[in-house]
């Protein structure tokens, strides 16, 4: 246990020098001043008043251009479509918001349901750096026992860095860092790096492609011997359509949309054809002052199942 509390204190270490480094480091110097105050605009200035200074940003620029410019909300796609979050899928382009999460899954490891709870928070410091926080407050299910316990489940750290953006395409790159603060009886405590690669991309008109890939890499005794967690490759490739546009409250920004997830194990410790196909159907709706209401029904479509299906459910602010 000693062991796993350290690698607690890594991860929440590695996450605070991180945010440190960002308000510390102000060399990069332009007109609006250096990464300090484009730190400081991106999150506590007003990013949606000027669209217009929003511009596209390339790969080929990736360490010279950005850094020490004020995150701005970019517009629409040409085809209309606004670059927004779904439930369980990849994200691939930046904002500033939170959202709080619930979610219920029926027969969870054959053993009764599992409830959980969550807040998230996308925090940008500039134009190519964001980060990215997920607080489960609560997570319940049952033991092998078939008793039921509660507690707070696995803090998660994710840097986001935005390769390249333009009208219709955003893609970035993102590593998660987990630390095992829940409990191992509701299946967490669980230390663990996450990178990926995401995307998202305005097809045409409100259609809107998004996804991409990572790996889920969990270390640590407490981690691989006593939660057993293994490390997997992951994909994602969602698709979905705007149907109305913003001003249709409570029916704004209403999107449609089907988020496949593929989970597959690669390591030694087990059997490697295990493999986890699941298919989410979701929406999500503007409901006005700038709340947004997010829903939808997660299935797994291959064998075994770590649930029969899981009812997912967000209440977002913008801010």
């Amino acid at each position: 246990m000693k062991r796993d509390h350290r690698y607690t204190r890594l991860v929440l270490s590695l996450g605070m020098l991180c945010m440190g480094a960002i308000f510390m480091s102000s060399r990069a110097e332009a007109a609006g001043g250096g990464m300090l105050d484009a730190a400081r605009e991106s999150l506590t200035g007003d990013v949606y008043a000027e669209p217009s200074r929003w511009r596209e940003l390339s790969l080929g620029t990736l360490f010279t251009e950005g850094w020490d410019e004020a995150w701005v909300s970019p517009p629409a796609g040409e085809g209309g479509a606004p670059r927004q979050g779904w439930l369980n899928a990849y994200d691939g382009v930046f904002y500033r918001l939170g959202v709080a999460t619930f979610g219920f899954a029926d027969n969870f490891a054959h053993n009764g349901d599992q409830y959980a709870g969550g807040l998230t928070m996308y925090l940008p410091f500039n134009r190519r750096l964001e980060l990215q926080i997920d607080a489960p407050f609560v997570v319940s299910n049952k033991d092998a026992g078939r008793n039921y316990h509660i507690g707070y489940g696995d803090l998660q750290f994710t840097w986001r860095l935005l390769l390249s953006e333009t009208r219709n395409f955003t893609q970035s790159f993102n590593v998660g860092l987990r630390a095992p603060t829940g409990r191992v009886k509701t299946f967490n405590g669980v230390a663990a790096v996450t990178p990926t690669y995401q995307f998202w991309y305005n097809v045409w008109q409100g259609l809107v492609l998004r996804g991409g890939v990572g790996f889920f890499v969990p270390y640590g005794w407490q981690s691989l011997n006593e939660v057993h967690a293994r490390a997997a490759f992951t994909a994602n490739l969602a698709a979905g359509y705007y149907f109305t546009p913003h001003d249709y409250t409570p029916f704004g920004d209403m999107v449609w949309y089907l988020s496949p997830n593929l989970t597959q194990l690669i390591d030694e410790r087990g059997p490697k054809s295990t493999t986890l196909l699941t298919l989410t159907p979701g929406f999500r709706t503007y409901v006005g002052q700038d709340w947004y209401l997010l829903g939808g029904v997660e299935v797994p479509v291959t064998h075994p199942q770590p649930f029969d299906y899981q009812v997912l459910t967000g209440l977002m602010k913008v801010f």
